[in-house]
Parts: C-alpha cells; structure tokens; sequence
C-alpha cells in the first residue's frame, strides 16, 4: 500500500518562482515545502495537527543528534550554505 498520493496543483509563475527559490535556499523539494505549508494552514484554521510516525521518528533522531552534539549553531549552519564568492571572469580576446 502506498504511503503517498500525488495531486497536481496550478500556482501562478511568481508564485512558482518564490517556491522554487526558497526550496534551492533551504535544500528541500517543493513537495516537502507544500506539506508544510499545507500542515500550518490546517494547524491555523481547524487546531493542531498530529505528527506523522516519520516526523515523530525524524524528531528522536534530531534529539539524538544534538544529545551527541551533532549541531550547527545558526551562524555555522549560514557559513556553511552561503556561495562563496566567484572571481569575475574577464572574456578572452
């Protein structure tokens, strides 16, 4: 049995744009970002939502790390995902 269903879903290009943006930023799909964007409307409108079995799995496994001190602190985790620099290419004559 399947664990997942797919839809489709039409957004406007701007829309898709910032989507695709945020999702390239925080190195997750869009699909992964649509769940949670979904999860926090329900959460907002009809109350709290219960966690799945992986989100309560994935959540020990987070405790776990940090427990070990296996972290990033929040400007190691920037440093880490910012692009460095890229030296200007002069073109060839």
């Amino acid at each position: 049995m399947a664990t997942r269903a797919s839809t489709s879903v039409s957004l406007p290009p701007a829309m898709l744009k910032d989507l695709d943006r945020i999702a390239k930023a925080e190195q997750r799909t869009r699909s992964e970002l649509l769940r949670e964007a979904f999860r926090s409307y329900f959460r907002l409108r009809y109350g709290e939502v219960p966690a799945t079995a992986a989100e309560l799995r994935a959540l020990e496994r987070g405790r776990a790390a940090m427990k070990r001190g296996d972290y990033l602190t929040l400007d190691e985790l920037r440093h880490a995902v910012e692009s460095p620099r890229r030296k200007k290419r002069h073109p060839k004559a």
